[in-house]
């Protein structure tokens, strides 16, 4: 008992509840394997380290990523899906055989028609790839031989929260990690002064959703993989600079005893948790001189402003939000994640989706070439698409230059650009009723693999153990669209 007792202090210094945890497996060979392999059951086996040691898993295409992330669902039949028969059969019942009994929201459920409208909006054909575009997103149109349409997009989820969640973090529940933070905690950051996932919010004009801080949480992973939110306030980030009566050195003095104290608690409890919490302090402060000059836009040229508009000079805005985000990236931040509420048009969606296609459009497009003229679009993944697309019928009673459309998780469109993606291309294909897809269909967890192939990881690779399962962040599904990959 006492050779027994000398190695616990000595190897492991478990507390009581650890101590009876690791007891419950065993009082064999676990019990002993515990106290002459002091690592056997600590967070990270050597199975894990063996799989982080391999990331990159090969080389990858992209470095980082920009996720332009459309909150509310825009309609696809106003944006990127044209469906001229949806025109001519204004007014006209869905036929059952297109719906096939799919499910419905509470919103439309106790409808007893449902009457197709066309597009409100005009559509033509850009770029070499011909594709359609609105006549609502000119500036998109500019672009379209510089970005990759995906058409053929669906999901699981046919409600806001879920399909959000299902997108950010592969599951419709909470807590789990957030994409930037998976990809946080398989590559890193580039930078040591900023951190490796960041996360910017705007609003529209339109109907909007809320977006909720467990979108970018680290989940069950280390509370340094999760998402550093900016705001727009003369603070970007919050509580991050030191009291007026606190002196550079005086804050460097106060978080070397912190760390001291933290390691105190370490040694004795063997808690990850406790170092994240030293590591997020030493980011904070070397954010404190990276942050303002990142944040500072009066540097940048007239041709600059102009590229993403006005509204790039006004904090908050969405075309601030696009500017910040390609400084954030140009400075090595592996993720930045952009919501910009407003998408969520049951009614009304002629004004209020103009409304807010204007508010995306110029600065979207400018972000792809901002990017590309100063030679980062190669290694730089830019996304934009919503949580799920809009249905070809009328949602209540078609009124003249007036209708709304719900929720429909079926068929979707999104647009990729940049960071291996094939550019110029349209991929996947609809019914002539926009309704259900015909050809090369893109699941969630498909494209969420597709975009870690683009970062050089095997998304069945990239896990991480946690309550006796290995999570990744596509579950048990996904696989990757070789055709999307240049």
């Amino acid at each position: 008992m006492k050779m027994e007792k000398e190695l616990l202090e000595q190897g492991l210094n478990l507390n009581r509840r650890k101590f009876l945890s690791k007891l419950s497996l065993g009082l064999g060979s676990a019990a002993l394997g515990s106290l002459l392999i002091p690592d056997l059951f600590s967070g990270k086996n050597n199975s894990e380290e063996a799989i982080m040691a391999a990331l990159p898993h090969f080389a990858p295409k992209a470095k980082r990523v920009i996720y332009l992330f459309q909150n509310g669902a825009p309609s696809q039949l106003e944006s990127f899906d044209y469906k001229p028969l949806l025109k001519s059969s204004y007014g006209m019942d869905l036929p059952e055989s297109i719906r096939m009994g799919q499910r419905l929201t509470g919103m439309t459920s106790g409808q007893d028609k449902f009457p197709l409208v066309g597009s409100f909006f005009d559509f033509e054909q850009y770029g070499e790839s011909r594709a359609w575009i609105s006549s609502i997103f000119p500036h998109t149109a500019s672009i379209v031989d510089d970005i990759c349409i995906v058409k053929s997009m669906h999901t699981e989820a046919i409600n806001h929260d879920p399909a959000l969640t299902f997108f950010q973090t592969g599951a419709q529940v909470g807590n789990r990690p957030s994409f930037g933070s998976w990809l946080s905690y398989g590559l890193g950051s580039e930078n040591n002064n900023l951190p490796a996932f960041c996360v910017l919010l705007s609003r529209g004009k339109g109907n909007g959703q809320g977006v909720y801080s467990k979108l970018w949480s680290n989940g069950f992973l280390d509370a340094t993989h999760q998402g550093v939110q900016f705001s727009s306030s003369e603070d970007p980030v919050l509580y991050l600079k030191d009291p007026k009566s606190l002196s550079r050195d005086e804050r460097r003095k106060m978080l070397d005893q912190i760390a001291s104290m933290n390691d105190l608690q370490y040694r004795e409890f063997n808690d990850p948790s406790i170092t994240a919490k030293v590591q997020q302090y030493e980011m904070a402060f070397r954010m404190q001189t990276a942050v303002p000059e990142i944040t500072d836009v009066s540097k940048e040229p007239d041709s600059i402003i102009k590229l993403y508009g006005p509204d790039c000079l006004v904090p908050g805005t969405y075309a601030a939000n696009c500017l910040l985000a390609r400084k954030l990236s140009e400075s090595g931040v592996r993720f930045v994640q952009l919501y910009h509420q407003g998408w969520d048009q049951h009614d009304n969606l002629p004004s209020q989706m103009a409304m807010q296609a204007k508010d995306v459009d110029q600065a979207s497009a400018a972000l792809i070439t901002d990017l590309k003229q100063r030679g980062l679009l190669d290694e730089t993944l830019v996304i934009w698409g919503g949580e799920f697309g809009r249905t070809n019928y009328c949602q209540g009673k078609i009124q003249e230059n007036n209708y709304g459309r719900d929720h429909h998780p079926r068929a979707f469109s999104i647009w990729m650009a940049g960071g291996g993606v094939k550019s110029g291309m349209v991929y996947g294909e609809t019914d002539e009723f926009g309704y259900n897809i015909v050809e090369n269909p893109v699941h969630v967890h498909d494209f969420q693999a597709t975009v870690m192939n683009l970062l050089g990881i095997d998304h069945e690779r990239l896990t991480y153990k946690h309550l006796g399962r290995r999570y990744r962040l596509t579950d048990v599904s996904g696989k990757v669209i070789q055709d999307l990959i240049a």
